[in-house]
Formats: C-alpha cells, sequence, structure tokens
C-alpha cells in the first residue's frame, strides 16, 4: 500500500508540472510590469525629444525673423522687435489668437524664457532657452533627477 501511495503523489507531481491551463496567467503575471514600464519609458522618452524638436524650430523661426529685420534709419523705422521674435517662438506666429496653444506645454507663458543675444563682429547673434521638462512620475520611480532642455540657435543677421 505504501508503494501505491508513493506512486500516486509521484504521478500527481508529474500532472503538476505538465499542466499548461495555468501557465499562460502565471507568464503574463510576470512579464506585463516588465512590460509596461518598457513602454512607459519610451513614451517618455518620446515626449522628451519632440518637446526639443519642438524648441529648436522655436528657436529657429524667432532667428529667421530676427535675421530678417530692417534695422531703423532716418527714413524708415522697424517694426522689428525681440517680443514679435519670443511670441514667434513660443506660439509659431506673432499674433497668437486669445486661446492659443504653446508649441511646448509650459515654456513661454512669460517672455522671459528666451534671450537673444545681441550682432557680433561676425554679423551673427544667438537666441537660446532653458526650459524645464515636466516629467511623469516614472522619471521619478526611476530616480531621474530633473531635466532641463537647453537649446540655441546662431543666425546671421541679413536685414533688408
Amino acid at each position: 500500500m505504501n508503494a501505491f501511495k508513493y506512486f500516486l503523489r509521484r504521478r500527481s507531481m508529474f500532472h503538476f508540472w505538465l499542466n499548461t491551463e495555468a501557465a499562460v496567467l502565471t507568464e503574463t503575471i510576470i512579464v506585463v510590469p516588465f512590460v509596461t514600464l518598457f513602454a512607459a519609458g519610451i513614451l517618455e522618452f518620446g515626449n522628451l525629444f519632440w518637446e526639443r524638436m519642438q524648441i529648436d524650430a522655436g528657436l529657429r523661426d524667432a532667428g529667421r525673423y530676427l535675421a530678417r529685420c530692417r534695422p531703423t534709419s532716418p527714413t524708415y523705422t522697424s517694426t522689428c522687435s525681440e517680443a514679435t521674435a519670443k511670441l514667434i517662438a513660443f506660439y509659431g506666429t506673432q499674433s497668437p489668437a486669445a486661446n492659443a496653444a504653446l508649441r511646448v506645454p509650459g515654456w513661454g507663458p512669460t517672455l522671459t524664457d528666451i534671450t537673444v543675444n545681441a550682432v557680433g563682429a561676425d554679423g551673427t547673434f544667438t537666441i537660446q532657452t532653458a526650459h524645464p521638462y515636466e516629467a511623469s512620475p516614472l522619471f521619478g520611480l526611476l530616480g531621474v533627477g530633473a531635466i532641463t532642455i537647453s537649446a540655441s540657435h546662431e543666425e546671421r543677421y541679413m536685414g533688408w
């Protein structure tokens, strides 16, 4: 009788290892958290790079505007201004509507976020900014500190 119990116990253990009814659920429970974190990380870094590209495009547009500004002369009063260039950088237009969306959320509600350096001896000027990235809580969980997106654009002054 003792051998029969041993046989049944051994058979049930063998049957347990061959049973695949809950294997998919177990594997899913193990893999889903890792895949979710990986996908969230890809989305977060994608958003970071998208914001950087939008800031670069805004600085480039503002630089092109300032590069084509006609200087004030005795016969002409210039209508170009750094404030208009900053609006172009932040909104993509020099006269945004009252409810216009910013290119990058949080970048530019005030016009102090962009610095325009004067035209140098070589005829170029630099427009630059630094914007703190508003990260999701995922970066906090991973121990990533505050990220600042810094960008600059150099343009040759052409006038007209």
